[in-house]
């Protein structure tokens, strides 16, 4: 074996290395393009499909969020007035550019049981006007979309339960807060009618589920990397031999 080819060995062997991950990553990155894309199809169609009842309460413990999420449903009840608890949010698209909170009353269910319900986006500038956002009274009847509790990493700050401001959807927590027995586990992103008050907030938000799907430009990026490593090599060997020779 000549001294160059000789050379080439190592870093032949390290480039097929290198090589074979990128493709599996790209090839890993396709298949869960294919799994997104089942989600969204899966998780339009729920949101779509005309209004059901809410789960039994009998049902909501051992409901995984997976099973519900963007589910559209209806339900009838009354609001828990003066009982507000405040959602950190960034304004929704179409709102501005001032930061805000989603607005999230307690539903006594006609059924039993208590829903908490997000009515939608108030400014932070218009947050202290408790009593003009104030729900309607008495009995209605509303639809929306099932939500699940939100994870929290890191860089979440910590709830305020004491000023009823949050910065997750947490019913669990918001529940234990304002007292309610017997509350769901899961939130209702409220669709209609509107809730607003005299204020004329909070104002409905788009219930449209989004899911961020990067896969395909991933696994692009993956392919493109490893066919960029085979190029690098091919010119590394190709100068290292032209040298022996």
């Amino acid at each position: 074996m000549r001294s160059g080819a000789r050379a080439l060995l190592w870093p032949a062997v390290a480039t097929a290395l290198a090589f074979a991950l990128l493709v599996s990553l790209g090839a890993w990155q396709v298949r869960r393009l294919g799994e997104k894309e089942a989600l969204i199809a899966r998780v339009e169609a729920r949101a779509r499909a005309p209004a059901q009842p809410l789960p039994e309460r009998s049902q909501w413990a051992a409901t995984p969020s997976a099973d519900y999420e963007f589910t559209h449903v209806q339900a009838r009840g009354r609001y828990l007035q003066g009982r507000d608890a405040l959602i950190f949010m960034k304004a929704p698209e179409g709102f501005g550019l001032e930061p805000g909170y989603m607005v999230a009353t307690p539903f006594a269910l006609s059924s039993g049981g208590a829903l908490l319900v997000e009515r939608g986006f108030v400014p932070a500038s218009r947050v202290e006007d408790a009593a003009g956002r104030a729900p309607p009274s008495g009995e209605v009847e509303i639809s929306g979309l099932l939500r699940a509790p939100q994870a929290r990493n890191m860089f979440t700050p910590a709830d305020a339960p004491e000023r009823r401001i949050w910065y997750t959807r947490d019913p669990a927590a918001v529940a234990a807060t304002l007292g309610l027995a017997e509350a769901a586990p899961f939130a209702l992103t409220l669709e209609g009618p509107s809730s607003a008050g005299t204020n004329g907030f909070p104002r409905l938000v788009a219930t449209a589920p989004e899911f961020p799907n990067n896969h395909l430009s991933y696994a692009f990026t993956w392919f493109s990397l490893a066919a960029a490593l085979l190029v690098i090599f091919a010119l590394f060997a190709r100068g290292r031999l032209g040298r022996d020779a």
